[in-house]
């Protein structure tokens, strides 16, 4: 009767052994792509200049405004802001920019337009203004100037291309793990299903 109460409770604890779970929280697991990682810092980089290049060129308008010094000065600054916001939407890569302009997808066409605004920045300068404006002017265009630079270049390597190509399978990486995860966990669902019904049959 031992052996068989063992053997009961031992036959009783096999069919009540836990059985290995499946972890929808563990998550698959992906390392980002360094690439496209630095292209995000870059982007960031030149978004912040650009916007450096936003300020200054309103500093230098207004003072040329106030002043009554030179009005064509102030207009020519108006139009640098509205294309150093051209520039920094085309950094965010909103789609609604690149269905408009088209050239701003490809790194080149950014490239050019990067140096473009920052020779706007940089063009007549008004000596008038504070030593503390010119310096900043001084600073945003040469970093503008070698971020479009850099764009210019890459776009010419067809870096770009590859940025784009890089992206889409992250997307499509990133699709296929959602879809995996919501797999997951039906099986775990399904599972936990089978053992409520496993269990309501015993008792």
């Amino acid at each position: 009767m031992a052996r068989n109460e063992d053997g009961g409770e031992g036959g009783s604890g096999g069919e009540n052994a836990a059985v290995p779970r499946l972890s929808s929280s563990g998550r698959l697991s992906s390392r980002p792509d360094p690439f496209l990682v630095v292209c995000r810092c870059f982007s960031f980089v030149t978004a912040v200049t650009a916007l450096l290049c936003v300020a200054v060129n309103i500093l230098s308008a207004v003072r040329s405004f106030k002043d009554g010094s030179d009005i064509f000065d102030g207009i020519f600054r108006c139009y640098a802001v509205v294309i150093a916001f051209v520039v920094i939407l085309a950094e965010t890569e909103w789609g609604f920019i690149f269905k408009f302009w088209k050239v701003l997808e490809y790194w080149a066409g950014r490239g050019m337009l990067q140096i473009f605004v920052a020779v706007m920045t940089r063009a007549f300068p008004n000596h008038r203004n504070p030593t503390e404006l010119i310096l900043l002017q001084n600073i945003a265009s040469y970093i503008l100037i070698g971020c479009g630079a850099v764009y210019l270049v890459s776009g010419i390597l067809c870096i770009g291309l590859l940025k784009r190509v890089r992206q889409q399978r992250e997307l499509t990486r990133e699709q296929t793990r959602e879809q995996a995860t919501k797999d997951l966990e039906d099986l775990e669902r399904r599972r936990e299903e089978l053992e409520q019904l496993l269990m309501a049959e015993r008792v």
